[in-house]
């Protein structure tokens, strides 16, 4: 089972979501997505949290009301960090986090700990958890079927491209070809490689004289 949110509507049109467990947890670490950023309550046991950004955007692109419902979600779903203040709320990008086969079902680690960014959260805003709670929706989701068909996408979109590539190159070098042969034409009919019609009457012999020729 997995737990969707919608973040405050004034920031856009973004999902927020979290698995019920450990194995969906681990799901979703498997079959994430790239624009996804992951976000866990540090030093604490909580629920992994995610939020889906839009495509060409980066975690830099999170605005403080998107990154507070985010961190105020993955407070209020851990025993320890609801509990208290001050807690730190860490989070990076999907393709940062690191799994290994000796980590245990829904334990992740960091590819780089230096893109992993740190939050301080004073305290639990219930204004915000509830609002977000009114918005929860619980599915169970192929994952696994959402990733390829997204991958599938993604070739097909990138295969597309490279064949209006090479169509443009193949018009391109057409063009060139046409532009050349424009300009060969041009340099066989300038004016002195040209004999006129006058020219050939002054320097041909006379019908007469070609007759007497023959003669």
């Amino acid at each position: 089972m997995v737990f969707y949110f919608k973040a405050r509507p004034e920031a856009g049109d973004f999902t927020i979501f979290m698995g019920l467990d450990k194995f969906e947890n681990e799901e979703l670490i498997k079959y994430g997505f790239p624009e996804d950023i992951w976000f866990h309550v540090d030093k604490m046991s909580s629920a992994h949290v995610y939020i889906r950004l839009h495509k060409g955007q980066t975690i830099d692109d999170i605005s403080e009301g998107v990154l507070e419902d985010c961190v105020q979600l993955v407070k209020a779903n851990s025993i320890q960090g609801n509990k208290v203040n001050n807690i730190d709320v860490v989070y990076t990008p999907w393709s940062n986090l690191k799994k290994t086969a000796s980590m245990d079902v829904g334990q992740v680690g960091f590819h780089n700990p230096k893109m992993v960014r740190t939050v301080r959260v004073e305290k639990r805003v219930n204004e915000i958890v509830n609002r977000l709670n009114r918005t929860k929706v619980e599915r169970k989701p192929d994952l696994k079927a959402e990733r390829e068909a997204v991958n599938a996408a993604e070739r097909a979109e990138r295969k597309l491209q490279l064949r209006d590539k090479k169509r443009r190159e193949e018009m391109e070098r057409l063009e060139k070809e046409r532009q050349s042969e424009l300009r060969s034409y041009k340099g066989l009919m300038v004016s002195e490689n040209m004999t006129s019609n006058k020219q050939i009457a002054t320097t041909s012999k006379s019908l007469q004289e070609l007759e007497e020729d023959f003669m």
